[in-house]
């Protein structure tokens, strides 16, 4: 049996700390599929072809890791993609608390599926897609919360427009 991991997401935008947890998880699976969902509670920034786009770049050539987009239940994605695990990054307790949270109904719903979670990096812990944006849209440089390779420019042009929404 294949060791098949879910990496569920917005990715509004992706960043070094979601880059860090799919390249550190890459030894523990034969494959991980970064799944950008949708989430009820957020309004998404960017749109879907664009984070695809994105996320394809970052991982160009690594032939174990795929991107694919969801709308609905991680735990159901999981059933289509043959998948037992969903692979979580952990930042803070309170992250912990969400996770163990979803990952408990997620094991109820289906209990074959099993949660891993990787705690963060240190260094990324305070790094989240809010205020990656925000210092974009104030013309800061937020590269060093962004994969090398990321497409700076286009990233800016496009928060740029979508705030002038």
């Amino acid at each position: 049996m294949n060791r098949i991991a879910i990496f569920p997401g917005s990715f509004d935008p992706f960043h070094i700390g979601h880059e860090s947890i799919v390249r550190r998880a890459l030894s523990l699976f034969d494959k991980i599929i970064i799944m950008i969902g949708f989430n009820a509670n957020k309004k998404s920034f960017f749109e879907v072809e664009y984070r695809l786009k994105w996320i394809r770049e970052i991982f160009n050539g690594i032939d174990n890791i795929e991107i694919k987009v969801h709308e609905g239940l991680t735990v159901d994605f999981c059933k289509e993609v043959n998948a037992n695990y969903i692979l979580r990054g952990i930042r803070t307790s309170a992250d912990f608390e969400f996770e163990r949270a979803i990952a408990q109904m997620n094991k109820k719903m289906h209990p074959e599926i099993e949660t891993v979670f990787l705690l963060t990096l240190p260094e990324h812990t305070p790094i989240n897609a809010t205020i990656i944006r925000d210092i974009v849209f104030h013309g800061g440089d937020a590269r060093q919360f962004l994969p090398k390779g990321f497409n700076m420019d286009e990233f800016k042009e496009q928060v740029l427009k979508k705030s002038r929404q």
